[in-house]
């Protein structure tokens, strides 16, 4: 069984400077609500058992969004709602997102919700076997960047900086990447356990603890590094127009 989680819960800060009224950045769209991130994700995903969004901000929004637009994915859709989005990091709501995923699930696909990419690629993260860690092929800078880099003994180790200013690699390393903010888990259980010994701390911090403590358990060869093709992170709403206008062809 394979699952999708899907988090959405932010107050989209940066987004909601250029828009008329507060909105969320996954259901921001340019003519239909098909256009919108979260659906073109879903969209991506038909064939998943089962999806599971995170949502906090707005919630009711994401609630009539979801009933009037989403009716399609209904059947296998779970929303949940993380009512410390304002106070905890983005980790609270991967672990509410994992603790919803159902007990048969034996794959995990992690989505930021505010991500566009091509079905081509989320064909090739679903098909393979491994684990999977995806990159983009955009510059890797402190102020947008979550940055992924190899060590000199194959540990996949991952660095941001939350206020978006200087980031800091303090050891030799083979490789460095742009993250593309999806990642496959393919154990589940050992998904939970990870999680599970997290301290509250780390939970209160960013997803990229509950992902770290998975995947620097690994051994390299457990783990797939995937480039992907087409991505864009839409912080902004001229980011949004970047990818309307592709929507559009």
């Amino acid at each position: 069984m394979k699952s999708l989680i899907v988090t959405v819960a932010g107050t989209a800060t940066r987004f909601n400077r250029d828009t008329d009224e507060d909105t969320l950045k996954c259901l921001y769209h340019i003519g239909s609500p098909q256009n919108s991130l979260l659906y073109q994700i879903l969209d991506k995903a038909r064939d998943v058992d089962q999806y599971v969004i995170v949502g906090g901000f707005l919630f009711e929004k994401l609630q009539r969004f979801i009933n009037e637009n989403l009716g399609e994915f209904a059947s296998a859709l779970k929303l949940v709602y993380n009512p410390e989005y304002r106070t905890l990091g983005s980790g609270y709501s991967l672990q509410l997102g994992i603790e919803a995923v159902a007990p048969a699930a034996d794959e995990v696909i992690f989505v930021e919700g505010d991500l566009f990419f091509n079905a081509a690629d989320f064909h090739r993260i679903k098909e393979c076997a491994k684990n999977i860690l995806t990159v983009n092929r955009e510059p890797i800078t402190a102020q947008k960047a979550v940055v992924v880099y190899e060590t000199a003994e194959g540990r996949l180790q991952y660095l941001y900086d939350t206020a978006h200013k200087l980031l800091e690699i303090g050891e030799p390393f083979r490789a460095i990447y742009n993250s593309g903010q999806i990642w496959k888990f393919t154990d589940v259980a050992a998904l939970r356990r990870k999680m599970q010994a997290l301290t509250p701390e780390q939970i209160a911090g960013t997803n990229l603890e509950i992902i770290q403590s998975y995947f620097g358990s690994l051994d390299r060869s457990e783990i797939e590094v995937l480039p992907l093709e087409t991505w864009f992170n839409c912080n902004t709403v001229e980011d949004y127009k970047k990818v309307h206008s592709i929507l559009a062809k």
